[in-house]
């Protein structure tokens, strides 16, 4: 008899959601590009407020259907409030019979430097102009310092891929914003600035970035859905997959 290949656990990518129908388009271009990259991997959505499917809604449909083993991961860029208690406080209410491992958040991750370098170089910048632009980092922002601190050591890296200069914002919680960035790099004397928004789908805080890049010469794209985006979510998929299962929220 041939050996029976085991079933992959589905992947579960929780969102937050938003009143922007924007934000769920994106996420859910950036799904079909993860499908698209694993063909016969389940991947399913859900959204933490706003938008349906729930979460919950989710997991109580695969618990229905027989389902037995989950990744569950959060579609976030940094290890903040939603990452931290949320999430975990959703998944220890799902069905009981789901075998939950919940992945790691997509950052910091090189595949999301590349993303980003993608939506400047889409925005008009050219891997030639790297040393005479400055360029904004702009987060949407966190009160969690373990956040704050994973951007600025994001921007301290991506400087020394050959940028003129980087400096970290933040469009709420946090300073500087992105337009007081935008100055320091004009006082600097960078030729021109850009500004990479670092956050995933549009809505109202990046709208806010937006208009904080006023000043600037060039304004990039949200991350959405990037190759290199998909290709971090299947990283930390795959980790998960592997691990050994730890109580939520421990």
């Amino acid at each position: 008899m041939r050996p029976v290949k085991p079933v992959r656990p589905v992947l579960v990518v929780i969102a937050h959601g938003s009143r922007d129908p924007r934000h769920a388009a994106t996420v859910h271009a950036l799904v079909r590009r993860v499908r698209s990259l694993r063909p016969g991997l389940r991947v399913e959505t859900g959204f933490l407020d706003f938008n349906i499917p729930s979460v919950h809604g989710v997991l109580e449909s695969l618990a229905a259907e027989g389902v037995r083993d989950v990744v569950a991961l959060p579609l976030l860029l940094t290890r903040a409030f939603h990452a931290k208690s949320d999430i975990p406080a959703v998944l220890r209410d799902a069905p009981p019979r789901l075998r939950i491992r919940q992945a790691d958040v997509l950052g910091p991750s090189p595949l999301l430097l590349s993303a980003l370098e993608r939506r400047l170089y889409e925005a008009g910048l050219s891997p030639a102009d790297k040393s005479s632009t400055g360029v904004v980092l702009a987060s949407a922002g966190s009160s969690d310092p373990e956040a704050i601190a994973v951007i600025a050591e994001i921007a301290r890296e991506w400087r020394h891929t050959g940028w003129c200069a980087v400096r970290p914002a933040f469009a709420s919680a946090s300073l500087p914003r992105t337009e007081d960035a935008v100055r320091e790099l004009r006082a600097l004397g960078c030729a021109r600035v850009a500004v990479a928004p670092y956050v995933l789908a549009p809505g109202f805080l990046p709208d806010r970035i937006a208009r904080g890049a006023a000043g600037a010469d060039v304004l990039a794209g949200v991350l959405g859905p990037a190759p290199e985006v998909a290709r971090v979510l299947l990283e930390r998929y795959d980790g998960a997959r592997v691990a050994v299962p730890a109580a939520l929220g421990a």
